[in-house]
């Protein structure tokens, strides 16, 4: 609107004159009622929370119900990869979310890149109804940073899968004891492992003995390589995915599998009809445990600790392990993984290496060759 336009009562059209001075005035007050309004419908649409978060973490319902507590509005955005949470988190000018889902070996660099905030225990009363492994979060690799009164937290635990074995039942008399029953030759080209380096340097550090599967020592890496090398030659195929190791333990009617994905691998064969046990080897086993950590842009902190609050609370807990086979911080595993021995992930000593010497291995190198410069 350039000119306000001014009509006398004659339907005449000279009558109409134009008044610049009249014009800027109501332009202003438009203006001012177009930022009133919006401002007024900011105020009635109630507090939002940004969430990030991975698939099947946040069912509709959970959703619903803690919106309809808080009056909140939610905008969750679902990530499938650590690269693609950490991009949107590591966007300039600053992340646009309250809080995350995380694993505790990826939440260090979020810590290490002052992109997260310390969490407030108080203020998340249900952690009372987690088991007691998950209560103790310095001995959770991670979660605590500094000691005594300096002591902060930085991740609340929430779900986590062990990489325990999955078997088939009428080839095994008895359920495998020991990460060792991937080597076994009994079942060579009867075994499926996941296809990845870093995880199986550090399961191959595991069966090992060594004592910690996630600082591989310079001169134990050429016992890992030769580990890992009999690893491929008793393997009959390598997934990336849980949907691809469940067709290939059909398809060739596998007696083993290195279950990466845990429980969700187990579920989904038992799903397809393949009659399977699961099985924590006595070394113990790797697993991921992803814990709720707000964002250094949080915006409500009670709200994000309601959100946290929530996830943990019976509706939430069950739903995780009942739809996504996944495991909860609040209840017993299925897999009877909650009084086994488990090694969550930590950083590694140099995980691009580790890919290097893998992607060597796969494709057929002698231990010799995947070591050479």
């Amino acid at each position: 609107m350039r000119d306000s336009i001014i009509y006398d009562g004659r339907m005449d059209a000279r009558s109409f004159q134009f008044n610049p001075v009249l014009g800027r005035l109501r332009m202003a007050w438009v203006l001012g009622l177009l930022l009133a309004l919006m401002s007024l419908q900011g105020a009635l649409a109630g507090p939002r929370l940004r969430v990030l978060a991975w698939p099947g973490y946040v069912e509709p319902e959970v959703l619903r119900e803690f919106e309809k507590k808080t009056g909140a509005k939610v905008e969750l955005t679902v990530i499938d990869s650590d690269e693609a949470l950490w991009q949107k988190l590591n966007a300039k000018p600053g992340p646009a979310f309250d809080l995350f889902a995380v694993n505790t070996a990826e939440l260090q660099r979020y810590i290490a890149a002052g992109l997260v905030r310390e969490v407030n225990r108080r203020l998340i009363p249900n952690t009372a109804q987690q088991l007691p492994r998950f209560r103790d979060l310095a001995a959770i690799p991670g979660l605590v940073h500094g000691q005594g009164e300096r002591a902060r937290v930085f991740g609340i635990p929430f779900a986590y899968a062990e990489m325990g074995l999955i078997y088939d039942r009428r080839q095994f008399k008895e359920p495998p004891t020991s990460i060792h029953a991937l080597w076994d030759p009994q079942w060579r080209g009867k075994v499926i492992a996941y296809n990845g380096g870093s995880h199986n340097f550090s399961l191959a550090a595991l069966a090992l003995g060594l004592p910690t599967p996630f600082k591989l020592p310079a001169d134990m890496k050429p016992r890992a390589v030769d580990k890992l090398v009999d690893l491929r030659r008793n393997v009959l195929s390598f997934y990336g995915q849980p949907e691809e190791s469940v067709r290939m333990f059909q398809r060739h009617g596998a007696a083993l599998m290195y279950a990466n994905y845990g429980m969700q691998q187990f579920q989904l064969l038992k799903a397809a009809g393949v009659d399977v046990g699961y099985a924590i080897p006595k070394e113990g086993a790797l697993a991921w445990l992803d814990c709720w950590a707000l964002t250094s842009a949080a915006a409500d902190l009670a709200l994000s600790h309601a959100w946290i609050d929530h996830l943990l609370g019976k509706q939430a807990s069950a739903l995780l392990v009942s739809r996504q086979g996944l495991a909860s911080t609040t209840a017993e595993s299925a897999a009877g993984a909650s009084s086994a021995k488990l090694l969550w992930l930590e950083p590694v000593e140099d995980a691009a290496a580790r890919e290097t010497l893998w992607a060597r291995i796969r494709s057929g190198d002698r231990a010799a060759k995947v070591l050479a410069p």
